[in-house]
């Protein structure tokens, strides 16, 4: 595995056994001698000290805005390293013990209510209130069971319903106000108009008397 570097895949079938043939594994990490953690993105195989914050890996902040050098092996396999981690990408031909041969049901399954459906193959018809992963608490009586997000029920469609009536007589309400706000309006601007030309009627009269 010499100089290659995490996240890489590999086939390594022969090199491990026979148990592991036409396994498909995937390098994670790993430590060197002196138990320093390899660090992705550093691409050399030496140790090396970097000034790390609170974004970077291999590092945990005691205080806000500290920042502290700390020495990390880089992500490239050498042979000074101890311990090397792989993940399992494709499993081979025979059950690996321990590993591949107990099937353990899922823990925790998906909350939202698409992706059970997309999980489980459902339609919109389903109750996807039935394919929720469940697990028993520790006392081994009762159940865990998370709360559906964005499910569509008889209550969420009536509250929904009651809220767009609400929003329309809001706006009828609305509209009626501005409606008599208009027909107020135009009443007085013609008030104003009738007395305009009242007023010019008696000064016209004035001026024929004078004349």
């Amino acid at each position: 595995f010499f100089k290659l570097k995490t996240a890489y895949e590999i086939g390594t079938g022969d090199s491990l056994g026979e148990e592991y043939a036409g396994c498909l594994f995937k390098i994670t990490g790993g430590r060197d001698k002196q138990g320093f953690p390899m660090m992705q993105g550093v691409l050399t195989n030496q140790r090396v000290r970097l000034l790390l914050n609170k974004n970077h890996k291999c590092y945990r902040e005691r205080r806000k805005g500290i920042r502290k050098r700390k020495s990390i092996r880089g992500c490239v396999v050498s042979s000074e390293i101890n311990v090397l981690m792989m993940a399992l990408v494709k499993k081979g031909d025979k059950e690996i013990e321990g590993l591949t041969d107990d099937p353990r049901p899922r823990s925790l399954g998906p909350k939202r209510a698409t992706k059970i459906r997309k999980m489980f193959g459902l339609s919109k018809e389903d109750d996807v209130r039935k394919f929720v992963v469940k697990r028993v608490k520790k006392n081994g009586k009762n159940w865990l069971c998370p709360k559906i997000q964005r499910l569509v029920t008889d209550r969420r469609l009536a509250r929904k319903a009651k809220h767009i009536e609400k929003h329309n007589q809001r706006r009828m309400k609305r509209d009626a106000a501005m409606a008599a706000y208009t027909e107020k309006v135009a009443e007085w601007r013609q008030e104003l108009k009738q007395k305009r030309a009242e007023e010019v009627a008696k000064k016209k009269k004035k001026v024929k008397k004078a004349a």
